[in-house]
């Protein structure tokens, strides 16, 4: 018999959402990435868990025992249940009665198989009663996940086409819980391959959620590459270079730096961030920056000075990834000094003599001058060069 003996499952507040169910007369089963996460050992973020009690059901259940409740999806069967402040989301077991590969029309089901059968992973379709005794109603869960082999949940063709985020998921769950060394699976590759033009139907917000999740992981370039032999990469993001990619995670491990989805994600190249990604205003000035930054000359100092150290060492990372050079210890000392640096004059030491245009091009000169100088140039000797 497997168990999970996590802290988060013994916590009271959690033992107390189960307990309400199961007076209730129903089953209460933690299930998804709470328990994946606790058999690999890895921290658990969201609790979720399944019932056979219809979601009415739950949140009469919970108002009795004086716990708050949010209908988070009543039409998919979800509530969340908010106990000493810690969120529990509570769905009711489903099974799709009809997909158009973006949403599912669901009827409620009191089957935990049934309940698993639409899941998408293997690893994914695993459960747990409060006691922590795993459960696998599909029988494969377990020893894939303790295989570190991502699977889809029977015919990989028809899980995609029931959702074809599916196809983009199924690279980020092997990016963070895949036996590299393994491989991938070779049906899934296929059918992600031949169900490409259903990636068209996903939205820019859910394709850039779910890249940035992916490019987190420790190493993402195996599944980047993968993304791209299948063609995924090519429809998500047309003109994406993935090749320098395994190049800058081996330097970010080099110069202990740690990785970050937006770095990584510029050194793809210039992709429409807007509109196949719909980032955020700051992302896309960051990512801007760090790719002009890291096409152009400037020493590390400079950019310490410019940037900040860690803009610095963004543009850093990606021009020796680019470039394939090795990283070089003293840049972040470079960057550090220019970012510590503070030029000696502002505006008012060059008014009244000069006014406009002139005065921000002579204090821009001056600026040039004192970086050039290795940040060595007093006040005294930079108010002479006026």
């Amino acid at each position: 018999m497997t168990r999970i003996t996590d802290p988060w499952l013994k916590t009271p507040a959690t033992q107390s959402v189960c307990a309400l169910i199961e007076a209730g007369g129903a089953q209460a089963l933690f299930v998804g990435g709470c328990v994946r996460n606790a058999l690999l050992g890895v921290g658990v973020s969201d609790i979720d868990i399944a019932t056979d009690a219809p979601p009415e059901r739950v949140i009469e259940l919970a108002r009795k025992a004086g716990i708050k409740t949010v209908p988070t999806g009543l039409d998919h069967g979800t509530v969340t249940l908010v106990a000493d402040g810690l969120a529990h989301e509570v769905t009711t077991f489903r099974r799709d009665v009809a997909t158009d590969g973006r949403r599912a029309v669901v009827a409620f089901s009191g089957d935990v198989a049934e309940d698993a059968a639409r899941r998408d992973f293997t690893m994914n379709a695993l459960y747990a009663r409060p006691d922590g005794t795993v459960i696998d109603p599909l029988g494969a869960g377990l020893d894939d996940l303790h295989a570190r082999r991502v699977r889809f949940i029977g015919a990989a063709s028809d899980r995609i086409r029931e959702d074809y985020l599916r196809s983009l998921r199924y690279f980020r769950f092997h990016a963070w819980y895949g036996d590299l060394d393994q491989g991938f699976d070779p049906e899934a590759l296929s059918a992600i391959a031949q169900n490409l033009d259903g990636l068209s139907q996903l939205s820019a917000e859910r394709v850039g959620a779910e890249m940035l999740k992916l490019l987190a992981a420790p190493d993402p370039a195996p599944s980047l590459a993968a993304m791209r032999s299948t063609g995924v990469l090519g429809q998500l993001l047309p003109g994406a270079d993935d090749r320098a990619l395994a190049p800058l995670v081996h330097l970010e491990t080099q110069a202990g730096i740690a990785p970050d989805s937006l770095r990584r994600l510029a050194a793809l190249g210039p992709v429409d961030a807007e509109n196949k990604l719909r980032l955020s205003r700051a992302q896309r000035k960051r990512l801007e920056q760090m790719q002009e930054a890291a096409s152009g000359l400037m020493a590390a100092a400079e950019l310490g000075y410019r940037l900040g150290e860690s803009g610095a060492c963004d543009a850093l990372l990606l021009r020796a990834a680019w470039s394939e050079q090795p990283w070089q210890s003293e840049w972040q000392g470079a960057a550090a000094r220019g970012a510590a640096a503070e030029f000696p004059l502002t505006a008012k030491d060059l008014m009244p003599r000069l006014t406009g245009p002139a005065l921000g091009a002579r204090l821009a000169a001056l600026t040039q001058e004192w970086i050039d100088s290795g940040f060595a140039l007093d006040r005294k000797e930079l108010l002479a060069r006026i």
